[in-house]
Formats: C-alpha cells, sequence, structure tokens
C-alpha cells in the first residue's frame, strides 16, 4: 500500500519562511524531501506523502514554549511519526549535517504506554519540528 491508497488522509500545511534558498537547503537536502512546484515566494515538499509548502514571510510570531519531561518543547511544532529504524537514520542524517537540537532525541515514557523516541530541532527560519517513533503505533493515542 502506498500513502496514495492510504485510508488515513494526507494532510496538507503551510509554513512561513524568510529565506527560501535556506528553506531549499535544509528541507532539500538535510531532511532530503522531493521538491515539488514553486515560485519565488513558495515552495511545495513531499513530506512522506503530506503536501508541506514553505511560504515566503520576513515577519515572525513570537516563540511559546511549554514545559513536558523537563523540556521546553517549542509551540506550535510539526513532524512526523516514523518508525524507530527511520527515526535512527534522519537523527543520525541530521547530526551528520551539524544539526543543533532543541530536545536531543530521547526515548519518552520508558516502559508505559505511549514509549516513543522523540526530538526538536528548528528550521533556518526557526519553525520547530518533532519527530517521533513509537514503541508500539498501536499507542499512538495512549493515555
Amino acid at each position: 500500500m502506498t500513502v496514495l491508497d492510504s485510508p488515513i488522509p494526507r494532510f496538507h500545511l503551510a509554513m512561513p519562511v524568510d529565506d527560501l534558498d535556506a528553506a531549499r537547503r535544509f528541507y532539500g537536502e538535510v531532511l532530503g524531501l522531493e521538491q515539488g512546484r514553486s515560485s519565488d515566494s513558495w515552495i511545495d515538499w513531499n513530506l512522506h506523502g503530506h503536501q508541506f509548502v514553505t511560504h515566503l514571510a520576513p515577519e515572525r510570531q513570537k516563540r511559546v514554549h511549554n514545559p513536558v519531561d523537563g523540556h521546553d518543547v517549542p509551540v506550535p511544532h510539526f513532524g512526523l511519526i516514523l518508525t524507530i529504524p527511520e527515526f535512527h537514520k534522519l537523527a543520525d542524517r541530521l547530526r551528520d549535517a551539524g544539526t543543533e537540537f532543541v530536545i536531543e532525541p530521547y526515548v519518552r515514557f520508558e516502559g508505559r504506554p505511549g514509549e516513543q523516541w522523540t526530538m526538536f530541532l528548528l528550521d533556518p527560519a526557526g519553525n520547530a519540528l518533532e519527530f517521533k517513533a513509537f514503541a508500539d503505533d498501536s499507542q499512538v493515542f495512549a493515555t
């Protein structure tokens, strides 16, 4: 089954960036996303089958953080739920690219419902991304 055949709807997300060339390097080269259509003010990206768009928007909002597990989690943030091997492969790719993590990769809820690997980073425009991987995918919404 491909993402196009998935019963789970694909999302569309547009995020502001202040430099399209920096966004192209980060999302295209560092994260390795396939680039789609583009113009002088936006770029479409294939984020594992989801349509992610970086829009040129030099004005930035004030950043907000919420405490979670002793970390300051940036809000808003977005990302993907990956498999554990994909998560570690991406973490290695980010480290190799010299990425500075907001929250280094670590395990949350170890041995409890919802156990997951998680990491947070910022793109060049300051947009926060979280990537995670659950020990058991049936536990994504566990309480």
